[in-house]
């Protein structure tokens, strides 16, 4: 039976630091960081307790810091080009090296990650990490690379702002001048090099990427914006190099970071050459505008990111902005792409559930992963500390207190530290956490089920007084089926679910059958029979859920 792959997503640097201190833009000596080391056999297990398949690594590559490493040999970083004290995983530093906050001994953190990824393997979990390929850190340089690659930038000519040869775009004759200024030996960048987020200017702002440069994929955006991909541009021949050594070295799948700003035809050339080598290798893209889907799934994406769909109509919902009655058709908008689609209701670039900016609730939040994650075989991703509730509401400094676990700063997470303490099972917890874990590893254990994970989708709409705030569906196999409720309103509501000819059409059950009922929140057990004739009626309280297994009863107990 096929898996429905559940991604754990971790900020690697905040797994395991003991730090209690927190230090508003707090140095690493101040506030401490989270190691390798500290994803145990019984972290892993606590992971896998979740129905995690994957594990995805945030900010495994050595990335710009503020922390001064030049004793192991690292090259310092200017500190104006470095977001927070840790600095941006997405300002990558060298692609071939681990970032040294992670070691136990800097110079062994190669060492350290490849027995991390044993560790992982043998817990029974892939290993994801971050492909970074738009931009680099300014101060990039690889000294870990394997011998004989040449350096990104090493060959450039500086003196054309664009060359397919090029590995960086140029504005000749000018100065980089950045937003922020805190030394009194600024950086010094001349030619200018473009900005990460596609800023063709010397002068990149406060909101602007401007820790990172460009990297140049033959696509000449300072002329016509015409792709010139033949002869290969150098960039593609470097990149896919890099795919391969990090496949080599054990990794299971890529979370490629910004895809749409990379030419989709890099990655159509890119990806077989990975997959000739590593066939299982699975690729995972961010990406935002649903009009560019399919080109990059024919690219060879296995898995695209669903931002603009379900979790930004879900989040709606759950602030009372969208009607329960649009989600199948918010589900099904993407048409035949649905099974490619990766759900997820928290990442580390959104706002956390819980925070003000979002529900203010860990139980809405729940509410809606619950949705998210049982309404699809597709993957489903969890954001580490979502199982907690975690707010994302200290105020740890460049990120400022915005609603998000910050990943530019030295930090600590002190439900997460709690659960650590308990050695994961959930002592130390308050009640309320102990719950919402529990729940969590429900919906775990349910994706395992062969009717979320490979099964059939049926939308119920309510046709009650409710009906605006009640999600109501079924997954379905020939064994049996789930039902599933949610209430998205604060108060009570009535569920009237009424099962139409083509409802009985798709899950192949006559009409009449009866099932047993068991509820797989709260285990109460109940009968049913689904007919056309009645409306199925449920009872949901304020931001209730109901998860209901259905299993047909023997024909002989009712003769």
């Amino acid at each position: 039976m096929s898996k429905k792959l559940i991604i754990y997503s971790v900020l690697t640097r905040l797994w395991g630091n003991p730090s209690t201190k927190r230090v508003p833009h707090g140095t690493l000596t101040e506030n401490g960081a989270g190691k390798l080391s500290a994803f145990t056999p019984e972290a892993l297990q606590y992971i896998r307790s979740l129905g995690a398949t994957h594990v995805w690594f945030i900010g495994l590559l050595e990335h710009a810091t503020k922390t001064d490493y030049s004793a192991y040999g690292i090259t310092p970083d200017h500190p104006d080009t470095v977001k927070g004290q840790a600095g941006s995983p997405y300002a990558v530093k060298d692609y071939y090296d681990i970032d040294p906050d992670l070691a136990d001994d800097p110079l062994r953190r190669q060492e350290e990650l490849d027995a991390l990824i044993h560790r992982t393997h043998e817990a029974g979990l892939q290993v994801v990490m971050d492909f970074i390929p738009n931009h680099v850190a300014r101060s990039y340089h690889s000294d870990a690379c394997p011998e004989g690659t040449i350096d990104l930038g090493a060959t450039d000519d500086s003196s054309q702002a664009f060359s397919p040869r090029n590995n960086f775009y140029y504005l000749p004759d000018s100065t980089l001048i950045l937003p922020l200024s805190t030394s009194s030996s600024p950086y010094e960048e001349h030619p200018a090099r473009a900005t990460g987020n596609d800023c063709f200017s010397p002068r990149p702002t406060i909101c602007d990427w401007y820790e990172t440069v460009k990297l140049n994929y033959g696509v000449d955006y300072c002329g016509d914006g015409a792709l010139h991909a033949d002869p290969l541009p150098d960039t593609w021949v470097k990149m896919r190099d890099i795919l391969l050594y990090w496949a080599g070295r054990g990794i299971d799948g890529f979370r490629c970071d910004m895809t749409e700003l990379v030419p989709p035809e890099f990655w159509a050339w890119a990806i077989p050459e990975i997959k000739a080598q590593y066939p299982e290798v699975c690729f995972l893209a961010e990406i935002y505008q649903p009009h560019r889907y399919a080109g990059y799934l024919q690219a060879g994406f296995d898995y695209l990111y669903d931002k603009v769909g379900v979790y930004d109509y879900l989040v709606a919902l759950g602030k009372g902005q969208a009607s329960a009655t649009a989600f199948t058709g918010v589900r099904d908008a993407v048409g035949a792409l649905q099974p490619q689609m990766c759900y997820f209701m928290e990442n580390h670039d959104e706002q956390r559930l819980a925070s003000e900016q979002v529900f203010s609730s860990p139980r809405l939040g729940f509410l809606a992963s619950a949705v998210s994650a049982l309404s699809g075989a597709n993957p489903f991703l969890l954001y580490f500390g979502q199982e907690l509730g975690e707010q994302g509401m200290d105020e740890e400094g460049f990120s400022g207190r915005d609603g998000r676990t910050s990943i530019f700063d030295y930090w600590s997470l002190d439900k997460l530290q709690r659960l650590e303490g308990g050695a994961y099972t959930g002592e130390g917890l308050t009640p309320e956490e102990q719950r919402l874990l529990s729940d969590y590893r429900i919906l775990g254990a349910l994706s395992s089920e062969a009717e979320i994970a490979t099964g059939g989708y049926y939308g119920l709409p309510s046709s009650g007084v409710d009906k605006a705030s009640v999600i109501a569906f079924v997954r379905y196999s020939s064994e049996k089926l789930y039902l599933i409720l949610a209430n998205f309103s604060e108060h009570p509501a009535e569920a009237l679910l009424p099962l139409s000819e083509d409802f009985f059409q798709a899950i192949s059950w006559s009409q009449g059958t009866a099932f047993g009922v068991v509820d797989k929140l709260t285990g109460e057990v109940d009968y049913l029979a689904l007919t056309p004739w009645a409306p199925l009626s449920f009872s949901l309280e304020g931001h209730g859920l109901r998860l209901l297994e259905l299993t047909p009863l023997p024909e002989a107990l009712f003769r």
